[in-house]
Order: C-alpha cells, then sequence, then structure tokens
C-alpha cells in the first residue's frame, strides 16, 4: 500500500497489506489493537543510500525480545538514490516510509515515529543505517522501558574508548554532553548517541522542531518535561563511512550549539535575559557611578560625558533584556499550554 502527502513526498509503504485497502492520508493505519494485545515494538532505521551496510543492520537486529510480543522494522528512506529500499524489501522489511526527496534526519525520526504510533508502537527503537551501533543491545535498551523504570533510555557509546575518534571530536563529544546536561538538567554520558529507545508515552510528548538533528533537542525535552532518562553502555560497531549530517565537526557544533541554545530558550528564556540584563546593568552602573563620583569631587568640571553616554546605553539595553525576558517567559507559557493541546491530539490520533 502506498500513500502520498502533499510536497514533502512522503511514500509509506507496508508490504503486508492489499492495495485495494490505501487510505486517503499520508500513511495506512491499521485497525486498532483489542485490549489485550501485548507490547509492540519498533525498530526504526533512517537511511540515506545505506544500500551497503542496511543489509547487515537488519541481520543484526534480534528476532524476539524477552517480554515483547510483536517486534517490527521500520525503515524510513530519506531520499536515497541507491538500491537502500530494495534491500529492506529483500531482507522482508514490511513498513517502509519512504521520501521522494531528502528531508533531513529529524523529519525522518519524526515520520518514522509517527508511523510506528499509528500502527500501534509501544516502545520504539531509533538505529542508524550506518551500521555503527550494535542492534543485538536492542533488549538491553527495552529493558528498563519494559520495567518501568525509565521513558527514555540512551546508550552510551563510551566514545572515549571509540578508536576511529580523534583526540578533538573525543573532547568535542564530552563538552557537548555536558551542555546538554546543563540545559535539560540531566546527567547522561552520551547525550548525542543514536541508540536509543522511547515509551509509547514520552513520544506523545516530545516534539521535534529542528532541521538538523532531534538528539539533543529530545533530550532537553525530556528533561525539563521530568521524562526518566537512563542510560546503557555499549560498544560501536567499526566505522563503515563518514557521517552525511555535516561536512566537518565545526559544522556540527554550529549546528547543535544552535539547536542546544533554542532548546534552551524555549525552557528556561529567564535564566538568558535576565544574566544579560544583569550583565549590561553593571556595565552601565560602573560608568555612571564614575560621573556622579568625579561629578561631586569637581563640581567645576564638565567633562565626562561620555561616562554617561554609555551608561545610558547600557541601562537602555539592560531593561531591553527584561523586556525581552518576560515575553519570552509569556511565550513559554503559551508553548507549554499548546504543548498539552497537542499531546491530547496525539493520544487521539493514534488512540489504539
Amino acid at each position: 500500500m502506498v500513500a502520498d502527502q502533499g510536497s514533502l513526498g512522503v511514500l509509506a509503504v507496508r508490504r503486508d497489506q492489499p492495495q485495494g485497502n490505501a487510505d486517503a492520508g499520508r500513511r495506512a493505519v491499521t485497525p486498532p489493537r483489542g485490549e489485550s494485545a501485548g507490547v509492540k515494538v519498533f525498530v526504526q532505521i533512517p537511511c540515506l543510500d545505506e544500500e551497503e551496510t542496511l543489509g547487515a543492520v537488519l541481520d543484526s537486529i534480534p528476532d524476539r525480545i524477552d517480554g515483547v510480543d510483536e517486534l517490527e522494522v521500520l525503515v524510513i528512506d530519506d531520499g536515497s538514490s541507491d538500491r537502500t529500499a530494495e534491500v529492506a524489501d529483500a531482507h522482508g522489511v514490511k513498513h517502509i516510509v519512504r521520501h521522494t526527496r531528502t528531508a533531513g534526519l529529524a523529519r525522518s525520526f519524526r515520520d518514522g515515529i509517527d508511523y510506528a504510533l499509528e500502527h500501534g508502537a509501544d516502545i520504539v527503537v531509533t538505529t542508524d543505517g550506518d551500521n555503527q551501533y550494535p542492534q543485538e543491545r536492542i533488549p538491553d535498551l527495552v529493558a528498563p522501558i519494559l520495567a518501568g523504570e525509565a521513558d527514555i533510555v540512551i546508550a552510551d557509546r563510551q566514545t572515549w574508548a571509540i578508536d576511529h575518534f580523534s583526540s578533538f571530536k573525543k573532547l568535542m563529544e564530552r563538552v557537548g554532553s555536558q551542555v546538554v546536561n546543563v540545559a535539560a538538567d540531566t546527567n547522561l554520558p552520551d547525550a548525542p548517541s543514536g541508540f536509543r529507545a522511547y515509551s509509547r508515552s514520552a513520544l506523545l510528548r516530545l516534539n521535534i522542531v529542528t532541521d538538523f538533528s532531534y538528539a539533543m533537542e529530545t533530550i532537553i525535552q525530556a528533561g525539563h518535561k521530568r521524562l526518566r532518562i537512563a542510560s546503557v553502555p555499549v560498544e560501536t560497531n567499526p566505522k563503515t563511512r563518514e557521517s552525511r549530517l555535516f561536512d566537518n565537526e565545526f559544522q556540527h557544533m554550529s549546528r547543535s550549539g544552535s539547536a542546544i541554545v533554542r532548546s534552551y530558550l524555549m525552557y528556561k528564556p529567564y535564566g538568558v535575559f535576565v544574566t544579560l540584563a544583569t550583565v549590561f546593568g553593571v556595565l552601565a552602573a560602573i560608568p555612571m557611578v564614575r560621573f556622579v563620583v568625579l561629578w561631586l569631587l569637581h563640581p567645576e568640571h564638565t567633562g565626562n560625558v561620555q561616562s554617561l553616554i554609555f551608561g545610558a546605553i547600557m541601562s537602555v539595553a539592560a531593561l531591553l533584556s527584561l523586556a525581552l525576558g518576560v515575553l519570552a517567559d509569556l511565550l513559554r507559557t503559551n508553548r507549554r499550554l499548546l504543548e498539552d493541546q497537542l499531546e491530547r491530539l496525539k493520544e487521539i490520533q493514534f488512540r489504539r
């Protein structure tokens, strides 16, 4: 069955349904499961020209997981120009979401999550099509969620032990994780890791707005929404290719930093703007106090006007920062109300 969605060109293919059951929406939706249905896990694999490695990824996914009744594999073909979709089909993958043009990792994640939730997923595991992650550890990611101990489980790649990572990249991975932990009020050893497991309830509460990568944004959202996040150490597979998300480490740092700052401003805007107001206030006070002291000591002198001008400019900047902080905090409150409404809409849309 194939369904098309507007200008983005999203095709959802499910091999086990007849052609006559095509739905008018973006993806096919299976009938709701009964109350007695067991736990259903979707393993989601975003791919962009992964013809050479996708087979190894699919072969390494466990056939069954203790405590899981249904295990499904979902491949998101993000506009690949090679035989990625054909490789998935040859390996018996029943669920394929295909973008007719490259939409990016964040959009692939979101489309895959929507598809999995529509098809009754209780847990969604995300891995990569380049076979960098050990898919045989999927049961270890799922276990804390099945036990009710976590809402999200993130694999710790133990980046300091990865041979093909340069010293600079290892340092940046550690710094990046610390920055995310500060922004999200979490304590994760490997925040950028894309090998994860999400519970259904967590996915209903998360909203992706970035176009680059969902990894940082989902952690910051989850931290501020008080979702339980656990970490499981894993060892990665040997490197198969260079990353297609970015051209170099500096581009990665720039885009990731932008996503972190944007997400942080969404949830803690007052922290940023109050800090700016304080800095500008201090910069305003110093020259103004200097002007007043000199004027009191030497009232006959009419100079030092430059201190007064600079102090006035910094005072205006401080007031503007406070005003922006108030507006940003109001927007944060409005966003929280909108997210509550969106969560309820998702519960209706993905009702089983």
